[in-house]
């Protein structure tokens, strides 16, 4: 009998770990396309992208409340963070450069930056806390675009020590994911194209080095889209997005902080555009053909979904919550 009890709590331990997880769809009634998301807690989170739409739930995904940028509407915002229900900072992608910022849910928005310039264009934005973050763009006459806020969003102040990128070196607003605030004073950002590598600072953008990566590159649709770090794994995606379902060199993963590269066992399914850790161990990585799931930070990948279109996922800062987001109005909650 022993023997026996043993051996069902087995098979029912086994069946448990083997469950997979799932993406329940969430109603927008809209047919944006969003690349911007960020998610608070279990409860608030927040959408952006075309056709001036910034959107928010608090309610975990249930259901959407979107707001559309009044002077702003065909502009694409593929940068957000927030705060809280009520806070939020978006940016768009293209030129003139905009930074706003909302303190009522998104009802209403006021601009703080404008970058003129014909080459101005955001790719992504982090914050360390409440009040301190960052945000970079492509290169402007070959300096990386690069502004710090001391004030939560309110100003925003350009950075004179901007690293200096190669021709044809920049960045891709594909999920605000190739920038990532990882600890208290450093910072990460990733650049694709002709040459794809990963930029750090260890004092909040005021110096900075440079890793060398072995993702695809060479022209100006490859190289890494997306990174994130999980416990000791360092993980990039990407690829090139001209084609999609090729799957070489587009993934890889370090356990030594980037001195040395290793590909996955199983790679991901082809181009991916973001990666999320959910879990110490799990991560999720998203593109327009798919979602794939690894359970032990990037070394295998397995499918998750086949869902097409998507570009985002996001996991809660302050909670479990994780949401996708993609082309035609469609968000998706992971269950």
């Amino acid at each position: 009998m022993k023997y026996l009890v043993l051996t069902l709590l087995c098979l029912t331990a086994s069946k448990l770990f083997a469950q997979e997880y799932q993406l329940a769809k969430s109603i927008t009634n809209t047919t944006a396309s969003f690349r911007g998301l960020s998610v608070v807690d279990n409860f608030n989170a927040w959408l952006s992208g075309g056709q001036g739409l910034v959107g928010n739930t608090t309610n975990g995904g249930l259901s959407w409340s979107f707001h559309q940028v009044k002077g702003l509407e065909k502009t694409d915002f593929r940068s957000l963070y927030a705060f809280d229900a009520q806070r939020a900072v978006i940016a768009n992608a293209g030129s003139p450069a905009h930074i706003l910022i909302t303190n009522d849910g998104g009802k209403t928005w006021n601009t703080v930056y404008t970058n003129s310039h014909k080459d101005a264009f955001f790719d992504g934005m982090d914050f360390w806390n409440e009040k301190e973050g960052i945000i970079y763009g492509d290169p402007i006459d070959g300096k990386m675009l690069l502004l710090r806020t001391y004030d939560g969003g309110l100003t925003w102040t350009e950075l004179k020590n901007s690293p200096m990128l190669e021709k044809g070196e920049a960045s891709f607003a594909a999920s605000g994911t190739g920038i990532r605030c990882l600890s208290k004073n450093q910072i990460m950002i990733s650049t694709g194209g002709v040459v794809s590598r990963l930029w750090i600072s260890k004092d909040k953008g005021e110096h900075w080095t440079n890793l060398s990566t072995p993702v695809i590159q060479g022209e100006s649709t490859t190289g890494i889209f997306s990174f994130a770090q999980n416990n000791k794994a360092l993980i990039l995606v990407g690829g090139d997005y001209l084609k999609e379902s090729v799957a070489i060199k587009h993934n890889f993963y370090s356990l030594d902080g980037g001195k040395n590269w290793l590909t996955p066992a199983t790679p991901t399914r082809g181009y991916r555009e973001c990666v999320e850790p959910i879990t110490s161990k799990t991560v999720l990585a998203t593109g327009p053909s798919g979602t794939d799931i690894s359970n032990d930070n990037g070394i295998t990948w397995k499918a998750l979904s086949d869902e097409k279109g998507l570009h985002v996922v996001r996991k809660a800062r302050n909670g479990s919550l994780v949401i996708l987001a993609g082309g035609n109005g469609n968000v998706f909650v992971l269950k």
